[in-house]
């Protein structure tokens, strides 16, 4: 590969992602709409971090507007689109729908119709753990997924079966990466470790939905990066690949328990009804990674979070 289009850049994954593709000596043209979800500095440091690689074009747009990627695609021969942007979070989508559809679905059209038009054949679309809502665990690729129990998982699925047709209709080579869980420096405010992190910092009541029980296939950040460069190398037809920890999911109680240590903190919580969007458990089968991609995570969650908390140490304001 020579030059991929990477939606999302200044996310917390992609931004990652563009790194070892830039190391990599691989040009990377990278969009994001630096939309205000959460706070934008955030969004500014990851990419104040990438500016500097001459390997990396960055322009402000959404993959909403056809015309604007339209203009990227008539300017720059791309080998992949790597689409990693995304409206995420479960409960906001119940409070905002419409934008999960129009970003995570019809987003993801606008990319196809383009690479259709402009002769690129390889996509690697992310997706997500929560679509296996009710499945029986650990969760592999091959189960049926038709009862998503949030907007955001629809959204996520439609789009999914959007990359099926046109892989059948205009011989596309799509990877569908599931992500599991995923946490790391620079995270998204609004996840649970990172807003478990900051509340038992600063002494603030934890909200807890449910007993603390239930449980995440938790995946480090830069082993998902990892994963999703590697299925952007590899050529599938079209193949849904599980990118998580793959090892004994982690409880809530689990987690707060090892940010206290971390901190040297004792954690306030306030448990309140399990949520309906909610999943119980996750734990992913990645067997498949492990065969097509030769991916398995690197990191334990222990060495993870680990390294969370000492960015949140390190850029608290």
């Amino acid at each position: 590969m020579n030059r991929i289009l990477l939606t999302g850049v200044a996310g917390f994954i992609a931004s990652r992602t563009a790194k070892i593709f830039t190391d990599k000596g691989i040009n990377v043209v990278g969009v994001d709409n630096i939309n205000d979800y959460y706070d934008i500095r955030l969004k500014e440091h990851r990419l104040n971090e990438l500016k500097s690689n001459k390997k990396l074009t960055f322009f402000k747009g959404d993959i909403e507007d056809k015309t604007f990627l339209k203009g990227l695609f008539e300017q720059y021969r791309f080998d992949a689109v790597v689409n990693l942007a995304a409206r995420a979070g479960v409960r906001y989508s119940m409070i905002n729908p419409y934008v999960y559809m129009n970003t995570n679905a019809n987003g993801t059209l606008n990319l196809l119709e383009l690479m259709r038009e402009f002769d690129v054949k390889k996509m690697v679309l992310a997706s997500t753990s929560s679509l296996y809502a009710g499945q029986k665990m650990p969760f592999t690729e091959d189960l049926a997924v038709n009862e998503p129990i949030s907007p955001y998982a629809a959204s996520k699925k439609a789009a999914e079966v959007m990359c099926y047709a046109y892989k059948h209709l205009y011989d596309m080579d799509i990877s569908v990466v599931r992500y599991f869980t995923v946490y790391g420096p620079a995270g998204r405010p609004d996840m649970s470790i990172f807003r478990f992190i900051k509340w038992i910092d600063e002494g603030t009541p934890i909200e807890l939905f449910g007993d603390g029980t239930q449980s995440r296939d938790f995946t480090f950040v830069d082993d998902i990066a990892r994963g999703t460069v590697l299925a952007t190398e590899k050529r599938v037809g079209y193949e849904i690949i599980n990118l998580g920890g793959g090892k004994e999911p982690i409880t809530m109680n689990q987690v707060i328990a090892m940010i206290e240590k971390l901190l040297g903190k004792k954690a306030i919580v306030i448990n309140k009804p399990f949520h309906i969007a909610d999943i119980l458990e996750t734990s992913a089968d990645i067997g498949k990674a492990k065969k097509i991609l030769g991916w398995s995570p690197e990191f334990t969650f222990e060495e993870g979070l680990t390294k969370t908390v000492d960015w949140y140490k390190e850029n608290k304001v």
